[in-house]
């Protein structure tokens, strides 16, 4: 191996090391979540399991950190999906939203769901317990549907 590209791994570890001692801060998490949606609303005990396998690391404030997620420039990466999950959607604020708010919400799990979008193939290639089955699937769509009936309905 030449001179050359010795020093060009040389520089490239250095700033991967550098990097680990400057990522960004972890998105806050916390324990006590009084809002959160199912702590105000029964939800059926599979239901529940399933948001909180699939759904709750990116869209609530219970998220559960995996090891490469102290590392640069993987955490990054993380760190922004968790924010971008959590302005979209927010299991753990769901009673700070409006009834309309709570509806398109409904409907949108619905239609994510539906069309495969979530959870996200990034997301259930390292998290294999994520994954849904079409059954699974059918059975938080049915729950965001007759859900949205009592949300309309309150």
């Amino acid at each position: 191996m030449n001179k050359i590209v010795k020093y060009i791994i040389g520089i490239i570890a250095v700033v991967v090391i550098l990097l680990q001692f400057m990522g960004p801060d972890a998105p806050d998490n916390r324990e006590n979540n009084p809002d959160d949606l199912l702590m105000n609303t029964q939800v059926d005990a599979e239901v529940a399991g399933l948001l909180r396998a699939s759904c709750y690391d990116c869209h609530s404030m219970e998220t559960k950190y995996p090891w490469y997620s102290k590392i640069s420039p993987v955490s990054g990466f993380l760190f922004d999906h968790i924010e971008e999950g959590r302005d979209e959607l927010n299991f753990s604020n769901w009673q700070t939203y409006e009834k309309r708010r709570k509806l398109r919400k409904l409907k949108e799990i619905q239609e994510e769901i539906e069309e495969g979008e979530m959870p996200m193939k990034s997301y259930t290639l390292v998290h294999g317990e994520a994954r849904l089955s079409d059954s699974q699937k059918e059975l938080i769509i049915n729950w965001a549907k007759d859900y949205s009936k009592k949300v309309f309905s309150e």
